[in-house]
């Protein structure tokens, strides 16, 4: 069986996969949800210095302290960046990455310049004025494709700021995690802003999926999302 480790995306915390751990544990699979430094529940050790490496270390701290091995990693939206540092890091403990709706970084590149240019000027707005130079205030839900009002309500509370470094600090990578086999989910029944990522990923060789979601899969197609993780995680 697949030990999972699922890595959520900006302003929630690994309460949003709630949805979807009791099909992947009801299948056998081993599943942790870590919550990164200054969001959710931990929103008391955020700072200004919390960046990707942050959280990359977040991640590759919680499998090296748990010793987990043949690791399922998945990554929502950001967090694409995550598994990408996490892979270059410790790639003998992954079997797979799993890019969800999910940002594909190279060596150099920060999440920031991975958006399309309208919404990367409306994030930087957003930091520079009501998030004080240093925070991001969260994005509609509406936008993102939750359109039930008991999802909203269950997302809204979850984190209310993201720390902008996150999205300014670059991946530095050796190309070590290139080894880890990956694999891209794009979440199409929204504005679709990591279609760019799926053609990315697709020129790259990586198999590729659609979910007819939107951009919070974990929340509106827990089921077909689990499904679709079981279906592509090893044996």
């Amino acid at each position: 069986m697949s030990t999972f480790v699922l890595v959520h995306g900006a302003w929630h915390g690994g309460w949003v996969w709630e949805r979807v751990v009791p099909a992947l544990r009801a299948a056998g699979h081993d599943v942790h949800t870590p919550t990164l430094t200054g969001l959710s529940e931990r929103a008391h050790t955020l700072t200004p210095q919390v960046g990707l490496s942050t959280h990359v270390q977040d991640v590759v701290g919680m499998i090296e302290a748990y010793d987990l091995r043949e690791v399922v990693l998945v990554g929502h939206s950001y967090a694409g960046q995550i598994v990408t540092g996490t892979a270059d890091r410790i790639p003998e403990r992954l079997a797979t990455r799993i890019y969800l709706d999910a940002f594909v970084g190279d060596d150099g590149e920060a999440a920031i310049d991975l958006q399309p240019a309208t919404v990367a000027g409306h994030w930087r707005e957003a930091a520079e004025g009501p998030g004080f130079g240093w925070l991001v205030p969260p994005r509609s839900l509406t936008k993102l494709g939750v359109t039930e009002q008991a999802d909203i309500d269950w997302l809204t509370p979850g984190s209310p700021r993201h720390p902008w470094l996150t999205y300014t600090e670059p991946l530095r990578l050796t190309g070590t995690g290139d080894q880890v086999p990956a694999v891209f989910i794009e979440c199409v029944e929204w504005m679709r802003v990591f279609a760019a990522h799926a053609e990315r990923a697709a020129v790259r060789g990586w198999p590729t999926h659609q979910l007819a979601t939107g951009h919070e899969a974990m929340v509106t197609a827990p089921g077909e999302l689990a499904a679709l993780l079981l279906e592509i995680a090893p044996s």
